[in-house]
C-alpha cells in the first residue's frame, strides 16, 4: 500500500518504506515507477528477514559503514539493501524473478 506523506521527509528523500507501506513525498508517485519498484524491494527484503530483523541489519549496516566512510550518505548508499534496490530498480519484473537473499551479493561487492 503505498501512502502520501508530504511532511515525513528531509528534502533529499523521496520515499521510505516501512513495512507494510510505501511512504512516499509526492502525489504523483504513479508516474514514478522506478521509485514505486525501488521500494518494492526493500519491502521484498523486510519480508524475507521477517522485518525487524531488516531493520536491525539496515542499521547496524549504516553504522558500521559510517564509521568507516566518516560520511552518513555514503554509508546509505553502500547499504548492500540500498544497492540491490538501486542496481536494479529499473527492472520492473525484479521483485518476480527476485532470489531470497540477493542483497548479500551486494555486502563486499563494489
Amino acid at each position: 500500500m503505498v501512502v502520501v506523506f508530504k511532511h515525513f521527509f528531509r528534502k533529499n528523500y523521496v520515499g521510505l518504506t516501512i513495512w507494510p507501506f510505501i511512504i512516499v513525498k509526492e502525489d504523483n508517485y504513479k508516474d514514478d515507477t522506478v521509485l514505486i519498484n525501488h521500494e518494492r524491494i526493500h519491502l521484498k527484503q523486510q519480508l524475507e528477514l521477517l522485518v525487524i530483523p531488516f531493520y536491525l541489519w539496515y542499521f547496524l549496516e549504516w553504522l558500521l559503514r559510517t564509521i568507516l566512510y566518516l560520511n552518513s550518505y555514503r554509508a546509505y548508499q553502500n547499504i548492500s539493501f540500498e544497492r540491490e534496490a538501486y542496481a536494479n530498480e529499473d527492472d520492473l519484473d525484479y521483485t518476480k524473478n527476485r532470489k531470497l537473499y540477493s542483497f548479500i551479493r551486494y555486502i563486499f561487492r563494489k
